[in-house]
């Protein structure tokens, strides 16, 4: 007898239109779910029958998918849990039906399921059929009253990994000369702080040699700049997780972008790890450099 596969969590995701399905979806998306909405239900088999998935999967389901049908599903939930051990999860995400009519009437939407009649009608019908599928529901959230930061707020509660960092932090540094990074949600210019480019032996190293980052150090301003600063992000981070975003780009500039940007970018994002969050860098001139296109671009770091 063949053993059940072993796989990560699966989340199928449902609920009337207008309670927050694809804002629900988008929030296991950014939480690192590989997120696939609207499925066909038909396409279902042949999901299961591919390579166990290397990552947690949320899979949308639609009663606007025109070969849904209530015992389809059914039978698609009692199948996943007979070929995984870890259960799929239904998340049926619920809402008054006064509140759906309010949302489609701001919107001006039509109801999927009655476009040439009212919205109430429409409503009507997809809750009579979801019905089944609710009482199977493992987690059932009432969006009603709902923002749809507060839903990204809950849905991150269930599904969140253990750490909690669903927060994506990106630290670039850059050269103020080649103007500012694209999409920065910060920035900050560390030009104050004394140059490493004008001893000839730090010249030719950049921000991420220990004795580059030393030689920034000594600046009686380095310390407490990089100390308040970590303190603001690590201050504000948390905020933005509130408010539902999921990337944040913090950008730290400087003339060249090679010694002083780079140093702190590195000891900032050093200290977001520490502290749970998920970082990347991006040396921006230095990329550039390492593929010859910007050569020029380190020799005039100057004051």
């Amino acid at each position: 007898m063949t053993e059940p596969q072993v796989a990560p969590p699966l989340v199928l995701v449902t609920g009337p239109s207008g309670a927050g399905r694809t804002t629900a979806i988008r929030a296991l998306e950014d939480m690192g779910y590989e997120a696939i909405d609207n499925l066909p239900l038909s396409l279902l088999p042949r999901l299961l029958a591919g390579p166990a998935p290397h990552r947690p999967m949320a899979l949308g389901v639609d009663t606007r998918n025109r070969d849904f049908s209530t015992q389809t599903l059914i039978e698609a939930i009692d199948r996943l849990n007979e070929v995984t051990v870890m259960p799929a999860q239904l998340l049926y995400l619920d809402c008054a039906p006064d509140v759906l009519q309010r949302r489609f009437s701001e919107t001006r939407r039509r109801h999927p399921l009655a476009p040439d009649e009212s919205a109430r009608t429409g409503i009507e019908r997809e809750l009579d059929l979801l019905g089944p599928i609710r009482v199977r529901a493992n987690i059932l959230i009432d969006t009603s009253e709902m923002t749809p930061h507060d839903l990204r707020a809950e849905v991150a509660r269930w599904f969140a990994p253990e750490s909690g960092a669903t927060l994506a932090v990106s630290v670039h540094s850059f050269s103020y000369k080649r103007g500012l990074p694209r999409g920065a949600d910060m920035v900050f210019d560390c030009r104050f702080l004394q140059n490493p480019y004008w001893e000839p032996e730090l010249r030719a190293l950049d921000g991420r040699d220990a004795a580059v980052a030393a030689y920034i150090a000594q600046d009686p301003l380095s310390g407490p700049f990089q100390e308040r600063l970590r303190d603001m992000v690590e201050m504000l981070l948390p905020a933005y997780v509130n408010e539902g975003k999921a990337y944040l780009s913090i950008a730290l500039g400087c003339t060249g972008g090679q010694h002083r940007s780079v140093a702190v970018a590195e000891s900032l994002a050093a200290a977001l790890a520490d502290a749970g969050w998920r970082v990347s860098t991006r040396h921006r001139e230095l990329e550039r450099r390492a593929a010859g296109s910007a050569g020029e671009g380190i020799d005039v770091a100057r004051l």
